[in-house]
């Protein structure tokens, strides 16, 4: 249960960037088309122009054929006011660039089918007025009326991100390059054409000149889109009712049926532009996805990739946006910088909810089109978060076991260890001072000599404790010269007890090692002082030196030391260089397990390797390998001795 509650806590679907003026079409539910039509007016989106300009325009012609078959019941002041109403409510709920379009349909409509003749178009009469006025009255009403329901849904529903309206959405599908070449293919066709159509007598039907104007129409909504596909229409249109109809140049229609065939030229226009428009946004937002695709397959490689770091999760995000983001953890009373990527200077920054101590601020614009993209980012920033604190807690845990694990040795160690030599001296010194026990003079060498023994044995303890704790502490700093190995190895073997037993063979040839020769003596003490521990009275160890000189990195000059006793198992060999580690060793007196960890420490600070291998014919051998001095090293030290 802790842990599906961790889990929820990273998640941000509580957290969505809203976008309240991006227009998505919602299922009709119970209701019919008064719910739908009361959601839509209550969310304060805008049906984008594309779909309201034919779907108003076939309702006004439907109005106009239903006003046609009453045959004058509805009067022509009541038609125009019903005209202008649908204006009214298209415009509560469209685009506010709906309203050049869709108003001149209403108007023509108005016109033409208030009174008999039925679709006949007399721009200059009083019905023409009337219908201006009532067409007028609802763009005037309804214009501010759509205005004053976005603000209001705008401010019940403040938006996180920048709000792109979806005229912007569909004014994108098409750059402005193409909507002015659009622009110049339509003045320059539509006049070359009235030219040659007005010019040169071909006796065509008005029908013949609705399809050849509608070419030019398709052919400028395929460039430019939408809107400059509306504005052919309409001035298409105009020609075709100046030049093309009776009674010619005027814009009044005497036959109903060049009417209709002129509104029926301007919706089917607008429609296939609307069509051809729509194919190329979905082009776009075909090539936005891919993009967020590959961003977002590039945030998981970041994640999956093993650099789940917070800042590195920020970064990718941006590099992803192109904007400054800043991830911010809530400390008490105030917010503290978890990580920041980019410029996040700039005022006034967008902030995301990412749960309720974490927020991602976005310093720059971002689209609509990158929500789901913020959304993942600011989840994985949170995730990352969370795996970076648990792996700190583990580290810690690890280290604090680590220190347990030492202290308690450490506790053996010095409550067992050192107490024997130290028992010895001191029962050693209490008997010689006894004045009622005569000791003879072997008896007083004997004592003498154990104490002797045991406080080598106890400087031996101290010495290997110090040394590992200046190794765990990264407290040794060797000083690296050139030395000779044959004048370092008898130093180690001098102070051991039974060093003299110890069959030494390191040629006098060997090039300079580069080491500190007082941490590698320490080292080849400990070494030897194990494998006299281990080898056989029969058998004594060997200390024997090599050049390696067929290494990819370089010369080495190998230091072996064999020993012919028990030997350790391959799968604990490496075990027996960790603290206080006595393989087998029964004995108690021995040691605290610490002289391979000392030597394996002070070899690696040298630069060298210690690695154990077995014995042909059973034992253990410890081989150093430490580099060969350079060249440019070895006058300095010539002039030094």
């Amino acid at each position: 249960m802790r842990t599906e509650s961790r889990i929820a806590a990273v998640k941000v679907d509580g957290a969505r960037v809203k976008i309240p003026s991006r227009w998505v079409a919602q299922p009709v539910v119970r209701g019919g088309l008064t719910v739908a039509m009361k959601r839509l007016l209550m969310s304060g989106r805008m049906v984008p122009a594309p779909f309201a300009v034919p779907v108003g325009s076939g309702v006004l012609l439907c109005l106009g054929g239903l006003a046609a078959a009453l045959h004058g019941r509805v009067p022509g002041v009541t038609f125009a006011a019903l005209c202008g109403a649908v204006v009214l409510v298209a415009m509560l709920v469209a685009e506010p660039l709906t309203a050049a379009p869709l108003g001149l349909v209403a108007w023509m409509t108005a016109t033409a089918f208030a009174r008999a003749p039925y679709g006949t178009l007399h721009p200059w009469g009083h019905q023409a007025a009337v219908s201006a006025a009532a067409v007028g009255g609802g763009l005037v009403v309804g214009l501010p009326a759509g205005f004053l329901r976005r603000a209001l849904s705008d401010s019940s529903a403040r938006a996180t991100l920048v709000p792109v309206t979806s005229l912007a959405g569909f004014a994108s599908a098409i750059d402005r390059r193409r909507q002015v070449y659009a622009a110049a293919i339509a003045v320059a066709l539509l006049p070359l054409l009235t030219v040659v159509l007005t010019g040169h007598p071909l006796h065509l039907s008005l029908a013949d000149n609705l399809l050849i104007y509608l070419l030019v129409v398709v052919l400028v909504a395929v460039v430019g889109g939408f809107w400059p596909a509306v504005a052919s229409a309409i001035a298409a249109s105009l020609l075709l009712n100046w030049y093309f109809t009776r009674p010619f140049h005027t814009f009044t229609i005497n036959e109903p049926d060049n009417l209709l065939a002129l509104l029926l030229f301007v919706v089917v226009a607008i429609s296939v532009s609307s069509v051809v428009h729509l194919a190329a946004r979905r082009a776009v937002q075909a090539a936005r996805s891919r993009a967020e695709a590959e961003a977002l397959l590039q945030l998981a490689r970041t994640v999956l990739g093993g650099d789940d770091t917070p800042a590195a999760v920020i970064r990718a995000l941006h590099e992803a946006l192109g904007v400054g983001v800043e991830l911010l953890e809530r400390a008490g009373a105030s917010w503290v910088r978890v990580a920041a990527s980019g410029d996040t200077g700039t005022a006034g920054p967008a902030r995301v909810p990412v749960r309720d101590d974490m927020m991602l601020m976005l310093h720059g614009r971002v689209s609509e089109h990158a929500q789901r993209l913020v959304e993942a980012g600011a989840g994985q920033a949170a995730a990352a978060v969370d795996r970076d604190r648990l792996r700190t807690q583990a580290a810690q845990a690890e280290a604090l076991a680590a220190g347990n694990r030492m202290r308690t040795a450490l506790l053996a160690a010095v409550s067992h260890d050192l107490r024997t030599p130290l028992a010895s001296i001191k029962a050693s010194v209490s008997s010689l001072r006894q004045t009622d026990v005569h000791w003879s003079p072997q008896d007083e060498a004997a004592l003498l000599e154990t104490v002797e023994e045991s406080a080598d044995r106890l400087d031996s303890l101290i010495a290997n404790l110090l040394d590992m704790t200046r190794v765990h502490t990264g407290a040794l700093q060797p000083y690296l010269q050139p030395a000779a190995v044959d004048e370092v190895a008898p130093l180690a073997l001098r102070g051991l007890a039974e060093g003299r037993s110890v069959q030494l063979d390191v040629p006098e040839d060997l090039p300079l090692v580069y080491t500190d020769p007082g941490l590698l003596e320490r080292a080849l003490a400990n070494l030897v002082s194990n494998a006299l521990r281990y080898s056989p009275a029969d058998r004594p160890p060997s200390v024997t030196a090599r050049l390696d000189g067929d290494r990819v990195d370089g010369a080495r000059v190998e230091i072996a030391v064999v020993d012919h006793g028990p030997g350790v198992a391959a799968d604990q060999r490496e075990r027996m260089f960790e603290p206080f580690q006595r393989l087998g060793d029964t004995d108690a007196t021995t040691g605290v397990g610490l002289g391979l960890a000392v030597a394996r420490g002070f070899v690696d600070s040298l630069g060298g390797t210690l690695t154990a291998s077995e014995t042909p014919g059973g034992g253990l051998t410890m081989t150093v390998s430490l580099p060969v001095a350079p060249a440019d090293s070895l006058p300095h030290f010539q002039a030094h001795s």
